[in-house]
């Protein structure tokens, strides 16, 4: 397993991260397989999305922000309920393929680190499936 760590700036953000990713790949040398991604955090989540218009990713966040407001009648003590809950709803783990040592994704796909408890530094693990 390998990871990474991201810093985030904003309290909710979504951050390209595909680069990321392939450089663990190219680290690792698998040609072909599946590659895990996990973010072990309870108020970020990983997600896989529209990476031409910047405009998809606010869209995002702002229909999140409706569904799950920042403040609200939560009874979690630290004042971060929105956050899990937006964790949960994103999930903390994506997968992708891997052909000749590259990430199969859409031509407008990229993967996404989702921070809804920021600015904070996370980890991405990465765990590649040869085969």
């Amino acid at each position: 397993m390998n990871t990474f760590k991201v810093q985030t700036s904003s309290q909710r953000e979504t951050l390209d991260i595909t680069q990321f990713v392939s450089r663990v790949l190219k680290e690792i040398g698998v040609m072909k397989g599946v590659c895990h991604l996990f973010v072990p955090h309870t108020t970020a989540g990983i997600t896989i999305n529209e990476n031409t218009d910047p405009n998809v990713r606010s869209d995002m966040l702002r229909a999140l922000d409706r569904v799950v407001p920042a403040t609200g009648e939560y009874l979690h003590a630290e004042g971060n309920s929105a956050a899990h809950i937006l964790a949960s709803l994103i999930g903390a783990s994506a997968m992708a393929f891997v052909e000749n040592g590259k990430l199969v994704l859409g031509a407008w796909q990229a993967i996404y680190l989702c921070e809804f408890d920021g600015p904070r530094t996370r980890t991405v693990l990465v765990k590649v499936l040869p085969g």
